[in-house]
């Protein structure tokens, strides 16, 4: 594992140029392991990962001519497997009509591999929080397990550099952990991370990729084409995501913290509560699951999932307060994440949904009630397509 890559891009070239079978099988299985874990630790389901694995090497074929030279072939298979689970488990929520079940059981097991059972489910959320150069940095020292020479090297910095951005980037990562109930030290945090953050793929996995004739662009329409296209999509977004997402990130917080206001009402019914760990991605399907995805993807701090929870205008909004945010203060897209977003969630332990208005055909409002703040909010949400988005947070 400790091998340098230094060839990667060079293969990526001579597939780009040539249609290289055998440096796209290279390719395919140097990293399929990288990206079929960490599809798994998104969907927790095999079969789903490997078709995620098939999907990244797809859109690796597609994207082939566009990477750039001094581009980190594995950090960006890992963000691109990351995205890709994601829009998968989106796709498969929105085919199937149904929510999710996203309550975290924290163990406290003492066994040695207890930590790692605690740590996977979030390791992807944690992940998104770095910055690509840590990414990078975190996925060729523990995911690849290279020397901090063999990173350096492939980072371009001195060793001592290179250290001190893994070290950067283990901190924050350890902190995103420890913000979540997850006690973790970091050199646990670090022994989990070589030891099982990238596992085996199936044998026959890089074989069956390699093998598949879409892998030249030869797609058809489909679900396919409509998965590939999405993750695309999303990752087009991320890019952005300095300029624009964090501005949504933090109006969208505040909204949900400063105008979520209401007097307690005991006598609403109980069913209607829904506890701050279950705010799980829902859809766009009825104005309910349009509403709990918002939230969700606020509580995640996943900027390209608010703006695909908005109306074209809310992120409008958005974009044009945050970036006046972003410039009066300085700060950077993780420096929002790491430090408004946990805070402005820590006296909310869940909503209740108090009433549901029709205001028109294609136009709804939810009243809610922030438990824990005792503060009243509601939301707006517009029927846009097929699809319902959150259009207005009001007091």
């Amino acid at each position: 594992m400790g091998q340098m890559h230094a060839d990667d891009m060079d293969l990526v070239r001579e597939f780009a140029a040539s249609g290289s079978d055998a440096a796209f099988a290279t390719l395919v299985r140097r990293h399929v392991n990288l990206v079929y874990s960490a599809a798994l630790r998104r969907l927790g389901n095999a079969p789903e990962a490997e078709e995620v694995a098939q999907l990244v090497f797809i859109i690796l074929a597609r994207k082939a001519r566009s990477l750039r030279r001094g581009t980190i072939l594995s950090g960006w298979l890992y963000q691109t497997a990351r995205l890709t689970a994601a829009n998968f488990q989106r796709a498969a929520i929105r085919r199937q009509h149904r929510e999710q079940e996203a309550f975290m059981q924290f163990s406290e097991q003492s066994e040695p591999n207890a930590s790692w059972h605690r740590l996977s489910p979030l390791l992807e959320e944690a992940m998104a929080r770095l910055g690509q150069k840590e990414r990078d940095a975190i996925v060729l020292r523990f995911f690849e397990n290279r020397t901090i020479l063999e990173v350096a090297t492939a980072l371009g910095l001195r060793e001592d550099a290179a250290q001190k951005r893994v070290n950067r980037a283990t901190d924050k990562l350890r902190d995103y952990f420890v913000r979540r109930g997850i006690q973790v030290s970091t050199a646990a945090l670090l022994a989990s991370l070589g030891t099982h953050a990238v596992q085996a793929a199936p044998a026959e996995l890089a074989s069956k990729i390699v093998a598949t004739a879409a892998l030249k662009g030869a797609i058809g329409s489909g679900s396919t084409l409509t998965l590939i296209e999405g993750a695309l999509k999303i990752m087009a977004w991320t890019k952005l995501k300095t300029g624009v997402i964090s501005a949504v990130i933090v109006v969208a917080v505040a909204a949900t913290t400063t105008t979520l206001v209401i007097q307690h009402q005991h006598h609403l019914a109980s069913q209607n509560d829904v506890s701050r760990d279950a705010w799980v991605f829902s859809g766009y399907g009825d104005p309910k699951s349009a509403m709990m995805s918002f939230l969700w993807a606020i509580r995640q701090a996943d900027g390209a999932q608010i703006l695909a929870a908005c109306s074209p205008g809310l992120q409008q909004t958005f974009q044009k307060h945050f970036q006046e945010q972003m410039r009066a203060s300085g700060k950077t897209l993780d420096e929002f994440l790491a430090q408004d977003t946990p805070p402005r969630f820590s006296t909310t332990t869940g909503i209740r949904i108090l009433e549901q208005k029709s205001d028109s055909e294609d136009q709804i409002t939810l009243r809610l009630l922030a438990l824990g703040e005792q503060k009243e909010h509601r939301i707006t949400v517009k029927k846009i397509g097929e699809e319902w988005k959150v259009d207005g947070v009001m007091d």
